[in-house]
C-alpha cells in the first residue's frame, strides 16, 4: 500500500508542476526563448519542457522562468 501512495504523490506533484508550468515565458541557457507548450517526466533528467516555436525537449534544471 505505501508504493500506491508515493505512486500516487508523485503524479499529483507532476499535475500541479504541468498545471503551474504549461504557459510560462522561459529562457534556455542556450538562449532559446518563448513559453512552455508540454511536460514530462524523463527517468534520467526528471523533468523535461518543451517550448513553442522550439523543436526538442529540455531538462527543465536548463531553464530561467520568467520573474515576477
Amino acid at each position: 500500500m505505501p508504493i500506491k501512495r508515493r505512486a500516487s504523490a508523485i503524479l499529483g506533484a507532476f499535475e500541479k508542476a504541468q498545471t503551474e508550468i504549461v504557459g510560462k515565458a522561459v529562457v534556455l541557457a542556450d538562449g532559446k526563448a518563448g513559453t512552455v507548450e508540454n511536460v514530462w517526466l524523463d527517468e534520467l533528467h526528471g523533468l523535461r519542457i518543451s517550448i513553442r516555436g522550439h523543436d526538442g525537449k529540455w531538462p527543465a534544471s536548463t531553464v530561467k522562468f520568467e520573474q515576477s
